[in-house]
């Protein structure tokens, strides 16, 4: 597999002054990227030297309108509701920050993203299991 290369600090840049500053956004990589979440919920980011965004479909629709906008497929599949913004918007703040507040917008009323069930339950549990000495283990 071909390894994906750094957003380059131009992209970063940009991406970090169009991201809306609100208490409610919080931001981690996604992947190694910049990414920005609301409410467990990836509206936006970058991968590579692009920016994608989050958006409901009759916003997709409208990107997708625009000259170098294309649906965003990381690994050859498409990801669903999210969009590549064209390159040339990185240097049109206010045009990338309308897009990335649609996709905040969008991501707000997502039902919020939780711990996985599961993945909590088992981490319980190893937290209250005390570990044994390795003699116990092998049934000395």
């Amino acid at each position: 597999m071909k390894a994906w290369k750094k957003t380059s600090p131009e992209v970063v840049a940009a991406f970090d002054k169009a991201v809306p500053a609100s208490p409610n956004v919080t931001r981690r990589p996604m992947f190694g990227y910049a990414s920005a979440f609301v409410n467990g919920n990836m509206f936006a980011g970058t991968f590579q030297d692009t920016i994608v965004v989050r958006l409901a479909e009759t916003d997709r629709a409208a990107l997708l309108k625009l000259k170098g906008a294309v649906p965003f497929e990381p690994m050859g599949h498409p990801m669903k509701e999210y969009i590549v913004v064209p390159a040339s918007m990185t240097t049109k703040p206010k045009d990338l920050s309308a897009w990335i507040a649609r996709g905040h917008r969008y991501a707000l009323n997502l039902p919020a993203k939780t711990a996985k069930k599961g993945i909590a339950r088992r981490t319980a549990a190893a937290k209250r299991a005390s570990p044994k000495p390795m003699a116990a283990r092998r049934g000395r």
